[in-house]
């Protein structure tokens, strides 16, 4: 059996390396699209419109003068740092946020405190809903939880492996699960509805009522922390026990209880962090009561500034919280200690910057140019010669599982997400108008996340195996596949069959 699984990861860390990173595939998308401009120049079609009348829609050849202007006059701003209302901005200020509080030590205490008061009885399920919970920090869930974990059951004088597998399948299959909207749900939410309006499709949910692109999917996040985390716990105990209980393990003498336990530091940090908590709240009620109150404009439509900045009063929790941790921790003696925080946190966004520069002009040539309206115009008539605009709910379980088999063989949830959701938000939609943004954005998230810990290209895959390595030498990624397949396969399915059931029973997704 192992021979099976060495196999099939052999089989998709070959076929992953062929891939090329999202970076150069788009870097090659854009002159491909230009040339098919210019040899479409002028090409006309016909899409039927919100209103049910016909729209004309013509190719722009964007070899012609004015269309080279239009590209190099954009390429910097308007296609790149403004893009979609400077959504890039955004992402960049919930990272320095999320910098603050990470690299003050904050996630990795609280991860420590959470698992040393654990009891064993539930031990399973509480390290799998842990695990999903950090996924705010990836770090701290992938280099403190899942080791943690390992020493937690070989304390317990039971196999480390069980522990270790369970926090693995929260921190990254249940990725994009959590009950506090964070730096996954600005990217998504806010692409979303860039893709969506490109295209003129609205960013509204089947209600007719309009999408706020952080919390769109807050009420199924919620929802999904607590299933997947009852699923993690069942596959621990139907699955992963029996096979791992009675193995054999070792604990190497580098790896004491100590490692993990919580120092004098951060327990003054800790306590600290119940006042910056308390702050930190004050601080957002005041605003939320104060300046950024709810109105009614001149037009009698009523605004909600505070929900329209929701994203930015969570990065100002973590950034108050992350702030009085440091500080009682003694990580922060001083200001540039802060600063060296979000730089440290900026310094692992350059790849960010680079894709969403093609990623961002790739998709601004799209759209000016007409060509991806026509994409998707083909993929819409094309599903609709399938007659699956009659079968809604097929074609959302028909991409979630297109997305987790391409995410066993390209890693990265930002950048699949820039190749996949430019096409299917609004083809879908145009495919059947029940397929609203937020259903596809959320059908993204339940299968990019639920084949993470299957692959080889996962970015942590390597660390995890040489945490297991620690307390089974010999172990190869096939063998840790083998572990972890039964929580990916109930994830997929469960989450999958949530997600449908919100989609028939017209559950909103958020607010």
């Amino acid at each position: 059996m192992p021979a099976v699984g060495q196999t099939f990861a052999k089989f998709v860390e070959r076929a992953g390396r062929r891939i090329p990173d999202p970076v150069i595939i788009f870097m090659a998308f854009y002159p491909a699209a230009f040339l098919l401009t210019v040899l479409m120049s002028g090409y006309t079609f016909e899409t039927v419109g919100a209103g049910g009348d016909a729209v004309q829609h013509s190719i722009r050849g964007m070899h012609q003068a004015e269309h080279m202007r239009w590209v190099f006059d954009n390429a910097l701003v308007a296609n790149w740092l403004a893009f979609g209302n400077g959504v890039l901005g955004v992402i960049l200020v919930v990272m320095l946020a999320v910098g603050i509080a990470e690299h003050s030590g904050l996630f990795g205490a609280l991860i420590k405190r959470a698992g040393s008061h654990i009891p064993q009885k539930l031990l399973p399920l509480l390290l799998v809903l842990i695990g999903i919970l950090s996924s705010i920090a990836t770090d701290a869930g992938y280099l403190v939880l899942i080791p943690l974990a390992g020493l937690l059951y070989a304390g317990l004088g039971r196999n480390p492996l069980i522990g270790m597998a369970a926090a693995f399948a929260g921190v990254s299959a249940g990725f994009s699960a959590n009950v506090v909207p964070g730096p996954v749900d600005a990217i998504i939410g806010l692409n979303a509805q860039i893709f969506a309006e490109a295209q003129g499709v609205p960013f509204a949910n089947a209600a007719g009522v309009a999408l706020k692109p952080v919390t769109m999917h807050y009420y199924f996040i919620v929802a999904s922390t607590f299933v997947l985390a009852l699923t993690g716990f069942w596959v621990t105990r139907r699955f992963v026990e029996p096979k791992l209980e009675g193995g054999d393990f070792v604990v190497p003498d580098d790896i004491k209880p100590g490692d993990f336990a919580l120092t004098s530091e951060e327990s003054r940090g800790l306590k600290a962090t119940m006042l910056g908590t308390l702050v930190a709240m004050a601080l957002i009620v005041g605003l939320a009561l104060g300046p950024l109150a709810t109105f009614t404009d001149e037009a009698g439509k009523e605004v909600s500034p505070w929900m329209n900045n929701i994203i930015l009063l969570i990065s100002l929790f973590f950034a108050v919280t992350g702030v009085f941790f440091g500080t009682a921790a003694g990580k922060f003696e001083k200001l540039w200690d802060i600063v060296e925080a979000m730089v440290k946190q900026m310094n692992t966004m350059g790849y960010i910057l680079v894709l969403t520069f093609f990623t961002y002009n790739f998709l601004g040539l799209l759209a000016y140019s007409g060509l991806g309206t026509w994409i998707t115009f083909l993929g819409a008539e094309f599903l609709q010669w399938l007659g699956l605009q009659k079968f809604p709910v097929l074609l959302l379980i028909g991409f979630v599982i297109t997305t987790a088999v391409i995410n066993i063989f390209i890693g990265g949830l930002t950048s699949k997400w820039m190749l996949l959701g430019p096409i299917f938000v609004p083809m879908l939609y145009f495919v059947n108008p029940a397929m609203t943004p937020d259903f596809v954005a959320a059908a993204f998230r339940v299968a990019d996340s639920s084949t993470n810990i299957i692959t080889p290209m996962m970015a942590y895959a390597g660390v995890i195996l040489a945490f297991m390595r620690k307390f089974r030498p010999n172990m190869g990624f096939g063998d840790m596949l083998l572990i972890m397949l039964p929580y990916s396969i109930a994830f997929l399915l469960v989450w999958t069959v949530l997600l449908v059931v919100f989609f028939m029973f017209g559950i909103p997704l958020g607010f």
